[in-house]
Parts: structure tokens; C-alpha cells; sequence
């Protein structure tokens, strides 16, 4: 037992060796193994006259994004769908990838399965890059002796999943960014040309108007305050996202107060509807039963209403509940949903319908993008204008009173 313990915490490395065959014919290959000497024996072992081992230097590389795991599901998905060994699909997709920390995560899931692991239990061992509804379904499709189509449905899930979140991000990056724009200016503003205007005010020796006055007032807090002012700000922001992150009930009123924002709430629900029925779509479609596919519907779907009404519908299913109806009971879905819902259980091609929702769904968000862009623009000049034209008017009456009486 402890042999078997010492073992596993050997660290290993990556290395790349070259050498000849029995034939004489130069091979080059990558093992995985606790050192070079390691190396040289196993390569002996398999008829290999080693001639050179290098440790293969891992640079830090990026972080693993979900794009890098929707890039490789697709890879791998078609070269399994050609004919390619998956050990052979793993080698070529990790000498292919440019981050060095996803080249590294695909070896050492081969690694695995090259020792005898099922593939869904070598990618539950990192579960920050593959998640249970990831898992869930390449364990049902090596049980089914499917792998290769659950790898297409999960290749198209990605992918889809990946659009709608950017264009989710995008239509909230652009307002955001100049709001954050606008703020850094009006601070310049208010700290480095308001006082040079109160100094040249203060020669006049009359009194001033209200506006002027108030914008001088703000001028001087933005001084005095600016360090304290900034720090509320990045604390304040970082301290509300940490709790949103961590605390279950904050998480709850703020993806409630989301659905129910103008313009915006709409947006984030058609977005939320769209993963739900994408992902009971490609549960269930992969052969999952509905009970066990509910599991990983609620957390795909991003927002905690959701992840609540979903939790509710598994329990009614549970108890012979049909899904429509325990769908309804939620009070969280639209008719249409609803409707597809009922006809794909009537019919038998539930997986089907709830496919061409998530598809409605998402051509909704694509408009909506599109239309928010073009009406986010003159809504954003319009807020500029007030609050810049406001303290440039303020700070030219004096001038302009000046005029009048001279």
C-alpha cells in the first residue's frame, strides 16, 4: 500500500526522445515518465536504442479558456469521425495546440487512457476544463459504444454555447467601456481644469451662478476625496463580485433584479432560455435519462432562477411529473418553450424540439445584439452630452455674465 502510495506521488515529466529502431530507422516520440533514466529503460525494453532524451520545457502559456476546449472537441470529434485511433487524436491535437498548458492537460489525459482509464474518467480529473455535463455525456457515449457522435453533439454544443457568450459580451462590452471612459475623463475634468477655472473666477470678485458654484463644490471633493473616492470604487466593486461569486442568496437577487432590468433583462433571459433547452437538448439527444441529464441543465444555464426552477422540475419528474407541466409550474418559461416542450414528449422527439427553440432563442439574441448596438449609441451621446455640456455651460456662465455687463 505504501509502495503503491510513494508511487503515485513520483512527479512526472514530459519527455521527448529520439533513437533506432531494430531496423536501424530513426523513430522520435514524447513519454511520460520520472526521469530520464526511466526514459532510456522503457525505450530499451521496446527494442529502442536511445540516442537522445530531452525534458520538454513547459512555458507558462495562457490560462485554458473554454474556447481552447470547444477547438479541441471539435478536433478530436472529427478525426475520431475519419477513423483515427484516440490515443493517435490526442497526440496530434496536443502537438497542434499553441497553449502550452493545454498541450500539457491533453497529455496527461492520454497518459491515462493509454493506462487503461475510460476516457469521461480521465476528464473528470479536471473538472475546472471539463464539467459534469461534459463528463455526463462522454460517459454515456463510451457505454453506448457511441463516442464519436456525442463527441459531434458536444463539439456543436460548445460552439454554440461560445457564440451566444459572445455575443452576450459584446453587446454589454461597448456600453460598458465608454461609461468607464466617460468616468476617467469627467474625473480629469473635475481635478485638473475645474480649479484652474475657480482660480480665474476668484479675480473677478463677483458672485457666481448656482450651476458654476456646484460644479466648483464637486470640483473640490474630486480633489480632496479623489484617492478615497477611487478606492470605494475598485474595493467596493471587487468586495460586490466576490460575494456574487460565493453567496448563494446574492446570486439569487441579483440574477432576479438581471431578468427584471429594461432592455437588458429581456436580452439575459432569451440568453439563459436559449443553454437551458441547448443543453437538455444535448442531454437528452446523447441518451441520458431526463432525470440524470436535469442534473446539469440548472448550472449550464448561468443564472441561479433558472438553476432553482430546474432543481424543482427534477423532483417533480422524479415523482411522474411530465416535464411540461413541471416546467410550468415553475412559472419561469415561456409559452413557446412550453409548447415544444409538450409537442416533443407527444411525439417522442423531445431532444428534437427543444433543439429548435435553443435555435429560436439564439437567432432572438443574435437581433436583439444587433438592434441593442444601434440604439445604445445615440442613448450613450445623449448621456455624455448632459453630463459634459452640463459642466462646460457651467463653467462658461460667469464668462458669458461677464459679457453681458461689460
Amino acid at each position: 500500500m505504501a509502495t503503491a502510495v510513494a508511487a503515485r506521488d513520483i512527479r512526472e515529466f514530459v519527455f521527448e526522445w529520439e533513437g533506432k529502431d531494430k531496423n536501424g530507422k530513426v523513430v522520435r516520440g514524447e513519454l511520460r515518465s520520472g526521469g530520464e533514466a526511466a526514459v532510456s529503460a522503457t525505450l530499451r525494453r521496446q527494442g529502442v536504442l536511445v540516442t537522445k532524451v530531452k525534458k520538454r520545457r513547459m512555458r507558462g502559456g495562457s490560462s485554458i479558456k473554454q474556447k481552447d476546449v470547444a477547438i479541441f472537441t471539435r478536433q478530436l470529434a472529427t478525426m475520431m469521425k475519419a477513423g483515427v485511433p484516440l490515443l493517435q487524436a490526442f497526440d496530434i491535437v496536443a502537438r497542434g495546440s499553441t497553449n502550452p498548458r493545454m498541450t500539457k492537460l491533453l497529455t496527461d489525459i492520454r497518459t491515462d487512457v493509454e493506462t487503461g482509464t475510460s476516457l469521461s474518467v480521465a476528464f473528470r480529473k479536471h473538472p475546472m476544463q471539463f464539467n459534469a455535463l461534459y463528463c455526463n455525456l462522454v460517459e454515456a457515449g463510451e457505454a453506448a459504444g457511441i463516442l464519436e457522435a456525442i463527441l459531434e453533439r458536444l463539439a456543436v454544443y460548445e460552439e454554440k454555447t461560445l457564440a451566444l457568450k459572445s455575443k452576450i459580451k459584446s453587446a454589454l462590452m461597448y456600453p460598458t467601456a465608454v461609461m468607464v471612459v466617460a468616468f476617467v475623463v469627467l474625473a480629469v475634468i473635475m481635478i485638473f481644469v475645474i480649479p484652474a477655472f475657480k482660480e480665474v473666477f476668484t479675480s473677478f470678485g463677483a458672485d457666481l451662478p448656482a450651476p458654476t458654484l456646484a460644479v466648483m463644490w464637486l470640483s473640490d471633493q474630486f480633489v480632496r476625496y479623489w484617492w478615497l473616492l477611487f478606492g470605494v470604487m475598485i474595493g467596493g466593486g471587487y468586495f460586490f463580485m466576490q460575494s456574487w461569486r460565493r453567496s448563494e442568496k446574492m446570486q439569487m437577487a441579483m440574477d432576479r433584479l438581471l431578468l427584471r432590468a429594461p432592455v437588458f433583462g429581456e436580452l439575459i433571459r432569451k440568453a439563459v432560455l436559449a443553454r437551458w433547452t441547448r443543453t437538455l437538448s444535448t442531454m437528452f439527444g446523447a441518451g441520458v435519462p431526463l432525470v440524470e441529464a436535469l442534473d446539469s441543465v440548472g448550472g449550464a444555464s448561468g443564472n441561479a432562477v433558472y438553476a432553482q426552477a430546474t432543481e424543482q422540475i427534477q423532483r417533480e419528474v422524479s415523482t411522474g411529473t411530465s416535464l411540461t407541466m413541471a416546467m410550468q409550474n415553475t412559472g419561469v418559461f415561456p409559452t413557446m418553450v412550453l409548447q415544444m416542450a409538450s409537442i416533443g414528449e407527444e411525439s417522442g422527439s423531445l431532444d428534437h424540439m427543444l433543439g429548435k427553440a435553443a435555435e429560436f432563442y439564439e437567432d432572438e439574441v443574435d437581433e436583439m445584439v444587433k438592434g441593442l448596438s444601434s440604439l445604445m449609441e445615440p442613448f450613450i451621446i445623449v448621456i455624455l452630452g448632459v453630463l459634459i455640456g452640463g459642466i462646460v455651460v457651467s463653467m462658461y456662465l460667469p464668462i458669458f455674465k461677464l459679457g453681458a455687463v461689460v
